[in-house]
């Protein structure tokens, strides 16, 4: 019935396997009784469990007759877009563990599912479904409406699979980034943000996608491996030395180039200033070239430190003619190689080094964050001659406008500057580059206007903020700390059509913006009735407030719409602070730990802009989902774990079993997951025969306590037998120490210490030897109902510890419970968490001890009585009688005591060693004598502990038959001959007496 133990099998388990084995007497044990099954048959026990869940209003009245505390975890929103993946299962799983335990805590507990709906993707997915001509006749208003629908028919199918996996949730009320009053709470956030001075429009160079003709903010890139550059060694020549530059240096200054090294070389074009470092030393060195090219300057500025290895990488020799600091070349001016244009070298920054390159950079404001920074510095012109498709302007210069600057368009300049003998090297250049997420297209840095979120505003009160939050694992702190601490403004605007619209006039004239709390507010409140359609079909007129509306001929409604991570960063002033038994800040954050430069710092730095504070008191974490081998899952490679695929099976159910959710949740429990962790075929076989041995653990204390009622029966502690006790003891260890690890989010040690438990000590030791008091004695026998108290607690604390990680199997098994021990409750999670009564953990430490002590001897017991049945001497082990001996006094006088019988005896050690009869002996030359050859001698209870001799003889007596136990006492009744001196008296007490042998 429980796996573990040295099998012992009386007439109780004969005579459960059929009639053929049946005896006079088979009918007088008290067999288990269950209708709960061993096989779960999950595909349809599931659904109805869930079905009984939603009828009786299960997760709801836990909500309304809760007495703690209010509990908050706010739900991070999937993307509205496509079926749900593994990764899916695991952050929704974990969360659900989560939140049953606090119910069972008897907190209130509310958890709204959230969807995120706007964005490119979904818009994508819409334009993709339409044929050209349906495609130029699409509207903005009719593109929204039906990207609306699909991001509502997804999130219709997402719901179902998630409530596949057991998820509770306040499923016919989730939050919805395109539901109009989430919208109006987001515009509320962006209008706070603005009004204190943290959002502002400008143009600057941002990331910018050309395969979606949109700025993308860093969460939406990607860096994938295999990307190579094509870098470009350039040569400037120098129009006029600056003053402060030698004299002879600057003789020669007619002859001499600047080398600058880029791997973007489409962004020369706009080159507006060399930029060195001040601190840095650099050289003019003499070119030489073992093949001179014809005009050719003979002059190199670059980094000292530098001249060796750039003679190496570019084939030429350089001479050194003499030295000059970055502060000394400032000034300097030079003749871009491709136009007339002339400019100067200026002093950049730190990130300005002798890493790479030639120490000297080419600095384009309009394309490089760094370069901008530089730009500002020196008021230089910020050029960026490329459109939204990322094609090269007019201002780009000739030969150059229309092509493609990732493209045909690199290309052409490269071979621009060769002409222009301004080229000293091409090679390619392995490296980072930043890709868009959802197209998979590299991106570019391209200046235009956008509107910004200015983080170094309030960047000190986040950096405060993240330290009063707590980040498990704690790394998470310093990785959000650095991203914050490092990060640039935001740029929030998006060039799309379906999000919410960035409420802002534009003057048709000057292009001036207009926006002031009033006009805020008054689309708030439209949106807030209408959504944000309203903004697309709506006049400019209507959308004005009063004081505005004279001036609705001479404005046009802007057309940006915000970064979705903006979207999904205000949820907590859309959901958490306006949706009823939520709480701010949430107690709980839980996503994937991407999410430390995605939506935990974009709801981080909205709150703390807005509010001040941040939106969470914890944060926590969870890695990627690997295949077994540990690679990246991809369809290409086949390694893709569907969820629904591993609960219900497939087409083929021997290849594809269902295994039901709860070994996926059990899967979820099992692995470390704040690192990446692995799945596959054999991990979940893994997890179902784990399952299998725990389902097999509750049935066994179902049926063993069918009979009994706690309110009447149940045995007080002080009147248990020590092993009963002992039991107690060990299960009120597990019980905290599940406690404790579910309240640090620890599962894996709650799924270690009920496998643990149920392995090591219920299924190998105490259900094992429980089985013949619970069969053998008579049915009101108080060694009997003794064990049926500990079992009855057992099974109370299982469910408990169980249901927040399998809450099918444990509803499964209250239900299965019999009416006295379900009482008027109709769920497990009703009874709320099974605390330890408070003197299981009384038991004195000299007899916790001893039973540690005896576990072990047990152990060498079982290896003698393994060798005896290979060697064929015995068959069951109650055939068999055991010697022991130890030097240890104190031990063998215990040991001694126990093996006294008595009628109400349960801690005699032939129960617990499942055999017939055993002796203390004096000497460990009486064990040897009487044992012969199986006699083992080994120390227990580590090197400090006392040496046992174990040995295994023939049992005396004759076997009884109704128990199967040897007895010298045979023969004494009368009635029943064949009966020892227990099952004698247990037969004819019952009612309807057993014929007389």
């Amino acid at each position: 019935l429980v796996g573990g133990g040295r099998r012992a099998r009386s007439l109780v388990v004969r005579a459960a396997k059929g009639k053929k084995e049946e005896s006079t007497y088979s009918k007088t044990v008290n067999l288990p009784s269950t209708g709960f099954g061993m096989r779960a048959n999950s595909r349809v026990k599931e659904p109805e469990l869930q079905k009984f869940w939603q009828d009786k209003q299960i997760y709801q009245n836990l909500y309304q007759e809760a007495k703690g505390e209010s509990f908050t975890l706010h739900d991070g929103p999937p993307y509205a877009n496509g079926d749900l993946h593994i990764g899916h299962a695991l952050n929704k799983i974990l969360k659900d563990f989560i939140n049953r335990y606090q119910m069972l805590q008897g907190r209130k507990v509310k958890f709204v599912p959230g969807w995120d709906c706007h964005g490119l993707p979904i818009e994508l997915k819409v334009l993709q479904s339409m044929t050209q001509d349906q495609r130029k006749a699409l509207t903005p208003i009719k593109l929204r409406q039906k990207a609306a629908k699909f991001a509502t028919k997804t999130v219709d199918s997402q719901r179902d699979q998630f409530k596949r996996y057991g998820i509770w949730a306040d499923w016919d009320t989730p939050y919805m980034t395109l539901q109009p009053e989430y919208e109006a709470a987001q515009i509320g956030v962006f209008g706070s943000m603005y009004l204190r001075g943290h959002i502002y429009r400008g143009r600057k160079p941002v990331h910018w996608s050309p395969s979606s003709r949109t700025a993308l903010a860093e969460a939406e890139l990607e860096y994938p491996e295999g990307h190579t550059s094509r870098s470009v060694y350039v040569a400037l020549p120098i129009q006029e030395a600056a003053q402060g530059m030698p004299d002879n240096l600057k003789a020669i200054a007619s002859s001499t180039s600047l080398a600058i090294w880029t791997t973007t070389p489409w962004t020369l074009p706009a080159n507006a200033a060399v930029a060195v470092n001040e601190r840095l030393t650099y050289t003019v060195a003499e070119l030489g070239h073992s093949e001179p090219k014809e005009g050719e300057k003979k002059y190199l500025v670059v980094a000292k430190d530098l001249l060796g290895s750039l003679e190496k990488t570019l084939g030429v020799t350089l001479t050194p003619v003499g030295d000059v600091t970055g502060e000394a070349l400032q000034g300097t001016t030079y003749k871009h190689p491709l136009c007339s244009r002339v400019s100067p070298v200026v002093v950049g920054g730190d990130y300005i080094t002798t890493e790479s390159g030639t120490g000297l950079v080419h600095t384009a404001p309009g394309h490089g964050q760094e370069d901008y920074q530089t730009g500002l510095k020196h008021n230089l012109p910020m050029l960026s001659p490329v459109d939204d498709a990322g094609l090269f302007t007019e201002e780009a210069g000739e030969g150059l406008e229309g092509l493609s600057v990732l493209g045909e368009g690199n290309t052409t300049v490269i071979a621009q500057l060769a002409a222009a003998g301004a080229l000293l090297l091409e090679s390619p250049y392995p490296h980072k580059y930043p890709y868009d997420w959802r197209t998979k297209e590299p991106t570019i840095f391209r200046a235009t206007a956008q509107w910004f979120a200015s983080v170094e505003g309030f960047r000190e009160e986040a950096l405060q903020a993240i330290k009063e939050v707590e980040w498990i694992p704690a790394v998470g702190e310093r990785r959000i700390t650095a991203m914050t601490d490092g990060r640039s403004d935001w740029c929030i605007s998006r060039q799309r059509t379906w999000g919410v619209p960035i409420p802002v006039f534009y003057d048709t004239t000057s292009g001036e913006p207009l926006m002031d709390e009033d006009t805020i507010n008054h689309v708030k409140d439209i949106v807030a009735v209408k959504g944000t359609d309203a903004w697309t079909y709506m006049s400019v007129e209507d959308l004005l407030p009063e004081k505005y509306k004279h001036l609705a001929d001479s404005l046009r409604k802007g057309t940006d719409t915000m970064d979705v991570w903006f979207d999904s960063g205000s949820s907590w002033a859309s959901v958490v602070e306006q949706r009823e038994g939520l709480s701010l800040p949430a107690d709980l954050y839980l996503e994937g730990s991407d999410q430390h430069r995605g939506w935990f710092q974009s709801s981080l730095l909205t709150s703390v802009a807005s509010r001040g504070k941040a939106p969470f008191k914890t944060v926590l974490t969870h890695g990627f989902v690997l295949d077994e081998r540990g690679y990246k899952m991809s369809k290409s490679l086949g390694n893709v774990v569907n969820p629904l695929l591993v609960i219900d099976g497939g087409k083929d159910q021997k290849k594809d079993p269902p295994y039901g959710a709860d070994v996926l949740r059990l899967w979820v429990a099992s692995v470390d997951y704040t690192n990446d962790v692995l799945i596959g075929e054999k991990i979940v076989k893994q997890m179902f025969d784990v399952y299998r041995k725990v389902r097999g653990t509750v049935r066994y204390l179902l049926g063993n306590i069918s009979d009994f009622d706690p309110s009447t029966q149940a045995v007080p502690y002080n009147d248990l037998p020590v092993v009963d006790k002992y039991a107690l003891q060990r299960l009120s260890e597990v019980v905290n120490e599940s406690q404790a690890a579910y309240e640090s989010f620890q599962f894996q040690r709650v799924f270690q210490g009920i496998n643990t438990f149920n392995t090591t000590f219920l299924s190998s030791f105490y259900l094992d030897m429980a089985k013949d008091r619970l069969y053998i004695r008579a049915k009101d026998d108080f060694a009997r109902r003794s064990c049926q108290t500990v079992l009855h607690h057992t099974l109370q604390s299982l469910m408990s510890i169980m249901a927040p990680i399998l809450p099918h199997l444990a509803e499964d098994a209250f239900q299965s419970q019999a009416p006295a021990s379900q009482g008027s409750l109709q769920s497990v999670f009703q009874a709320g968490w099974a605390a330890p009564q408070d003197e299981w953990a009384s038991l004195s430490q000299q007899d916790s001890n001893l039973w540690e002590t005896i576990l072990q001897v047990r152990e060498k017991v079982n290896k003698a009585m393994e060798n005896a049945r290979t060697d064929k001497v015995f068959g069951a082990g109650l055939e068999a009688k055991v010697w022991i001996y130890t030097e240890d006094t104190s031990l063998s006088e215990r040991l001694s005591q126990m093996t006294a019988s008595s009628e109400q005896s349960v801690d005699e050690l032939r129960y617990v060693m499942l055999v017939s009869q055993v002796v203390v002996a004096s000497s460990a030359a009486d064990v040897a004598e009487a044992c012969g050859t199986y006699v083992s001698s080994e120390q227990v209870a580590g090197d400090e502990g006392p040496t046992i001799v174990v040995g295994i003889s023939a049992a005396e007596g004759k076997k009884c038959e109704r128990c199967w136990n040897y007895s010298v006492s045979m023969g004494e009744s009368a009635e029943h001959p064949g009966l020892c001196e227990r099952c004698s008296p247990v037969v004819l007490s019952i009612p309807t007496p057993v014929p007389a042998a």
